[in-house]
């Protein structure tokens, strides 16, 4: 059975970049009758905002979107994510590593998603170094996944990303590997996110491969990009949803996904307008762009 979700991080209230990925992810799923989670990741507790997941919950409520199931939050399940580290390092393919970013600085270069780590660590700790962080072996060969909506994405890990961080020097668990721990446990078969996250890609795929997880389809929709062209966020001060106009913010999203919802739609009621999207959402539609700069801002 078809299974998405939407997995926002709880940094701050959504704005109308997460809305897209919000309602790309939803529709996908409800268009085919499948089930839609929600799963707060809130692994990086440094940049969670006190009180941003239940007004996570409470703005999805207020566009009339249900989920299936309970909310998941990956800061409970940690033990899954410490048994799957444990079972790549049985295998040994998992390694401690010494690096400060400094060190690393000094002397990586640059990939396509930050520096290229250069294998310092690989073969054992320097003398007299301490482990910090738990960094997972690459392969020399080509990553591929044919995204829905951007296309063939290939990478070579080795030459691109480099041997990657699963587990921080400050003890918390990386994105790359819970969520694709998460994505395995709660049985998700298709992931609907933005185009920021579509450089990261490759490498779940390569974790999924020597966790023996199975595989997941891919759409990576275009993000919403202010004047100056940076994506909306909480560091780029997006402005937060307006929920006394759920409805319009809603035909916004549409409109920017072009779905080119009619403009009549704008005074009909939420309800009406969910009812429309259902029928007439196409994924084709969507622009092969990683990100559109846009008056949403």
């Amino acid at each position: 059975m078809y299974t998405g979700r939407f997995a926002p991080s709880p940094t701050g209230p959504l704005h109308i970049g997460s809305l897209v990925a919000a309602v790309s992810s939803y529709l996908e799923a409800r268009q085919v009758e499948g089930k839609w989670l929600v799963r707060m990741e809130d692994l990086d507790t440094p940049r969670e905002m006190p009180g941003a997941a239940d007004d996570i919950l409470r703005t999805l409520e207020a566009f009339g979107m249900q989920w299936d199931g309970a909310v998941v939050y990956q800061s409970s399940r940690l033990e899954h994510y410490t048994e799957a580290l444990e079972r790549l390092r049985r295998h040994d393919l998992v390694y401690p590593c010494a690096c400060s970013r400094k060190e690393i600085a000094d002397s990586a270069i640059s990939g396509i998603d930050g520096l290229i780590y250069p294998g310092t660590c690989s073969h054992g700790l320097p003398a007299g170094k301490t482990p910090r962080a738990w960094r997972v072996r690459v392969k020399d060969e080509v990553t591929e996944c044919r995204d829905r909506i951007q296309g063939l994405i290939s990478q070579n890990l080795a030459r691109d990303i480099g041997d990657f961080v699963l587990k921080r020097a400050d003890g918390i668990f990386a994105y790359q590997l819970a969520v694709v721990v998460d994505d395995a446990l709660q049985g998700v078969t298709d992931i609907v996110r933005g185009a920021d996250l579509l450089d990261s890609t490759p490498r779940q795929i390569y974790l999924q491969q020597v966790l023996a997880l199975p595989k997941t389809s891919y759409s990576h929709v275009p993000v919403v990009a202010n004047q100056r062209g940076e994506k909306l966020s909480k560091q780029t001060l997006a402005k937060p949803l307006d929920l006394t106009q759920p409805h319009l913010e809603l035909w916004r999203a549409l409109d920017f996904l072009q779905q080119k919802p009619w403009p009549e739609l704008k005074q009909a009621s939420l309800s009406t307008l969910w009812s429309w999207a259902k029928t007439h959402w196409r994924v084709d539609h969507i622009p092969n762009r990683r990100a559109i700069t846009s008056s949403l801002e």
